[in-house]
């Protein structure tokens, strides 16, 4: 078991891979010896990028915490490591162990809250087409919404399944596996669930392209926050750093997004997020 004294620190959608958010990762440091960090997805597209994030955090705090994103999955032509699918992120899982990174298939580890201990959750559930747009009776129609707006996810093109028939077939399993974890974990038991799709719809609900929610997440998961007791839920994707409330529970979406994005903010991206458990 794993416990910490420190500060619980969160980011998610580095996006390294662009050279001014290269440079931005480049300065993240610990606030002191102790403290842990959570890469909350997306830390990069091509598999290089995203070793080199978990190499030089896992440098630099006394924990780190990783749950993939849609883009680290992504199998892009000029990627030298060409793995698709399932076999690409357990390559990744298997960096992860190397540099002594936790991982959504390994033993939560735990940090020492204000307010008690807390065993933090990194998973990796993906999405199952379950967020509809409005008129959409199912996933088929949802997505046929969407491409007649133009709004795909460029997942469709890269972020292959294999040996899953499709991506929400994958989500399922991923999904089971996570939910007889944490139904292993007892009632009692206070927990800071990672994940960088988010949990619930509500986030998706300001997205300037409303179609986009189907790649956000799956219905299944709406209820987590409570069921598992979570003093916090961290997730990124959305491109929206904002602290909301469900139930009590605060989300914190901790994303850095692209350069376009975050230089645009009226507040330069004050990043990582301290999660306050």
């Amino acid at each position: 078991m794993t416990v910490s004294r420190g500060k619980l620190l969160a980011i998610s959608d580095l996006h390294a891979g662009r050279p001014d958010n290269r440079a931005f990762t480049e300065a993240i440091q610990p606030d002191g010896p102790h403290d842990w960090l959570l890469l909350a997805g997306d830390l990069g597209d091509l598999a290089a990028d995203t070793e080199w994030v978990l190499r030089t955090m896992s440098s630099r705090f006394s924990t780190v915490v990783w749950a993939p994103g849609n883009h680290e999955l992504w199998t892009l032509p000029a990627d030298p490591v060409q793995l698709r699918g399932a076999e690409r992120y357990e390559y990744l899982v298997g960096v992860c162990r190397e540099l002594g990174v936790h991982t959504p298939d390994d033993p939560y580890p735990v940090f020492a809250g204000e307010s008690g201990p807390v065993t933090v959750v990194p998973m990796f559930l993906l999405y199952d087409y379950s967020f509809l747009p409005d008129g959409a009776t199912t996933p088929e129609e949802g997505l046929a919404i969407a491409h007649k707006a133009q709004v795909v996810c460029t997942d469709e093109y890269y972020l292959h399944p294999d040996p899953y028939p499709s991506r929400a077939a994958w989500s399922a399993a991923r999904i089971d596996y996570t939910q007889k974890r944490l139904d292993a974990l007892g009632p009692d038991v206070r927990t800071v669930l990672v994940n960088h799709f988010p949990l619930t719809r509500h986030p998706t609900r300001v997205l300037r392209y409303p179609e986009f929610a189907l790649w956000c997440g799956s219905e299944r998961t709406a209820d987590w926050h409570v069921r598992y007791n979570a003093a916090a839920v961290v997730y990124g994707h959305l491109h929206i750093p904002r602290r909301m409330e469900h139930d009590g529970v605060p989300f914190e979406e901790v994303s850095l997004g692209y350069p376009r994005e975050w230089r645009q903010r009226p507040v330069q991206p004050r990043v990582p997020k301290e999660i306050i458990v």
